[in-house]
């Protein structure tokens, strides 16, 4: 605290001091205004404060992410590079750390915000001298920064994850007067219309709607437990990810969780730039003000990321969840509440920005092999599960409440209904080795799927019978091809993956694996190939298909095309409404060797592909951290089609329509 004091004063001083020289002095001095707004907020007891006011902090601390603002904040590579030259790559990434401060003081993380002000002032300091410093000075610094601080960051960012005692966000949603809504604002993240009008929303439906949306939720990852045969008992905790505006929803799952032994973990998405993991937002999260930001952000890591800190932060993980291994031992997984309906983003790719170096990448992929195989280790695999189930948020548009019950229904449809017809795509698929897929109407889809051979087919399948326990909603038969004689091309004309934008994105395949791809989201090619390596490869070299599937929720697809929403989707509801492949791991990747079982009783053999199965001589060359599912919808879908021994066609779908004798029903959406 005697430190804390001597940086918050220090600051105060900066605003009327001008030792530093155009063109950072302007840097200087906005970043010590909102560090001192962060620390007038650590001070106060924002639970005691008007809903006006909590607004109107709220909107100061995030206008300058706006995208009507972006072209003038330090958090744009571009701007950063235009005013500060050669200096502003490393101010940007300077201004995405300090960032983290706004939790920290709603959060009351002392710590975390005395290391962020801190580290501002020690580069300060450096232009404060008479002559300008090197940028690898600066470099120095802030890689510095990240090695001296690794391991404490890491640790609290693990135990963030397994321990129910850390309870910021618990309490808000416990112990709040959820028709107040000043309680989304005692967060510290930022709050759009989305967040207000979902909770809003929320307070108009009756605690049996609410119940009945918890339950879904709630039984969907009991029944995960069950249906992998996993033991629910030996686990204590549940992590609990929901974007703001569902308390209602939360606080009725924490109950339920509670009745089956379970104690919520509910973290905020990471902050400090050593536990980030690209844009994505794994955690609690409000709005996003500018996905941009995050985008242009994804890669910071590149300013530190070398072997030593490969090393350093493994060795942070390992000593991390070996102290608290009791923890660990008793967690369940995650139990997940995504959200759509945001205006689909398509981002710039801006050459300012960080980016990592091939050899970087490499290390990338090792770092990420490494952590999960340790995170296995601790939190096994074959005894965890998780759920997923997904709403949409009032940005979808003025039927937003239509929408929003239509969701619901969706996510509760008839899970018997679809388990009898989805078995009886089974028993054909079962019958076959290999499957052809194609598209229709420019979409130059051609794929040829080969299946594992079933060696005792009244006991052995291929394909899970997907009926809305984890993967909420119902609607898909899923394998894992065997990777050897599967080729071809996949296609489709404009696709969102992890809230990216796709468009014509093709991946050839040969033997199972990716070895040619494009698409057209930007003029130049080269762009396009680095646009997918990163967010599709993951700067693998190749990427096997780790699984084939038939979606079947037609009921989703016909709402998608009557409200227009197709594209606002998440994948969680699109991989349902076509054949998709996902590109990456297996389903079962880490719990390979635990027998799964359809309802019929048979066991789907098919857990494993050439990759997977190297875990057994070499873990690293197994796994790659990544699943991406790529959907073709129905009306591109020329043909689905079995094809046995002596090369006759069996068809399942043809022209977007299930024609397989059993599967009538599922056209009815589309007569209705």
């Amino acid at each position: 605290m005697e430190r804390y004091t001597l940086a918050k004063e220090r600051i105060r001083e900066m605003k009327e001091e001008t030792e530093v020289k155009p063109p950072f002095l302007d840097f200087f001095q906005r970043t010590a205004d909102f560090l001192q707004k962060t620390v007038d907020l650590i001070e106060t007891d924002i639970r005691k404060t008007e809903l006006s006011e909590l607004e109107k902090r709220n909107r100061e601390l995030y206008q300058e992410l706006f995208p009507e603002n972006y072209s003038t904040s330090y958090g744009n590579p571009s701007y950063a590079a235009e005013k500060l030259g050669e200096y502003g790559p490393v101010f940007t990434f300077l201004y995405g750390e300090l960032r983290g401060a706004i939790p920290y003081a709603y959060e009351k993380k002392w710590w975390d915000l005395l290391v962020s002000m801190e580290l501002f002032l020690e580069i300060y300091g450096e232009f404060c001298a008479e002559e300008l410093p090197e940028v690898k000075t600066v470099q120095d610094i802030l890689s510095s920064y990240v090695n001296d601080y690794c391991q404490d960051m890491v640790e609290q960012r693990i135990l963030e994850g397994i321990d129910p005692e850390q309870d910021f966000a618990l309490k808000i949603v416990m112990e709040a007067d959820l028709t107040d809504l000043r309680y989304l604002y005692w967060y510290g993240e930022y709050v759009s219309d989305n967040e207000t009008g979902v909770a809003q929303f929320l307070n108009t439906l009756s605690q049996e709607q609410i119940d009945s949306m918890a339950r879904t939720y709630t039984e969907g990852y009991r029944i995960g437990f069950v249906n992998g045969r996993k033991d629910i008992t030996k686990k204590k905790t549940v992590n609990i990810r929901y974007q703001l505006g569902f308390e209602r929803m939360v606080r009725a799952a924490v109950l339920k969780f509670q009745e089956m032994g379970l104690k919520p973990v509910i973290y905020r998405h990471a902050s400090h730039v050593i536990n980030k993991k690209g844009q994505a937002r794994v955690g609690f999260t409000g709005g996003n003000p500018n996905p941009q930001y995050d985008y242009d952000h994804r890669q910071d890591c590149a300013l530190f990321l070398d072997g030593d800190f490969i090393k350093r932060k493994l060795r942070a993980m390992q000593t991390a969840y070996e102290k608290h291994k009791e923890l660990a031992e008793v967690h369940g997984g995650p139990a997940c509440i995504e959200t759509f309906g945001e205006a689909p983003f398509s981002p710039e790719s801006k050459k300012d920005a960080w980016s990592l170096s091939e050899a970087q990448q490499k290390l990338m992929v090792e770092m990420d092999n490494e952590s999960g195989q340790i995170v296995n280790r601790y939190i096994k695999g074959d005894e965890r599960s998780f759920t997923i189930i997904a709403y949409p948020v009032p940005e979808i548009g003025e039927n937003f409440p239509e929408i929003f019950q239509e969701i619901v229904k969706i996510n509760t449809l008839d899970y018997k209904l679809y388990e009898r017809i989805q078995q009886t795509i089974i028993e054909t698929l079962d019958t076959c080795e290999w499957v052809e897929v194609k598209g229709k109407d420019g979409n130059e889809t051609d794929l040829l799927i080969h299946l594992h051979t079933l060696t005792d087919p009244e006991k052995q399948t291929n394909f899970e019978n997907c009926v809305a326990d984890v993967n909420i909603p119902v609607g898909e038969v899923f394998t894992s091809p065997v990777l050897a004689g599967t080729g071809g091309t996949l296609h489709v004309k404009k696709v969102y993956l992890n809230g990216l934008q796709f468009k014509d994105l093709k991946l050839v395949f040969d033997c199972g694996q990716v070895i040619d791809y494009s698409c057209e989201n930007f003029p130049d090619e080269e762009e396009n190939r680095k646009y997918i390596e990163d967010n599709i490869l993951h700067h693998h070299e190749k990427i096997p298909m780790g699984e084939f599937a038939i979606g079947t929720n037609t009921t989703a697809y016909v709402a998608a095309k009557k409200y227009n929403i197709a594209d606002k989707l998440p994948i969680l509801i699109a991989e349902k409404m076509g054949p998709h492949f996902a590109v990456g791991d297996t389903c079962y990747s880490w719990a390979e060797d635990t027998p799964v079982f359809n309802p019929d009783g048979r066991e789907i053999i098919a857990r494993d592909n050439e990759i997977s199965s190297l875990r057994k001589e070499d873990l690293s060359l197994a796994y790659y951290g990544c699943h991406t599912d790529i959907t073709i919808p129905y009306e591109e879908l020329g043909s689905i089609r079995v094809i046995d021994e002596e090369g006759e066609m069996v068809s399942i779908i043809e022209n977007g329509r299930f024609v397989l004798p059993g599967t009538e029903e599922l056209n009815l959406p589309f007569e209705n």
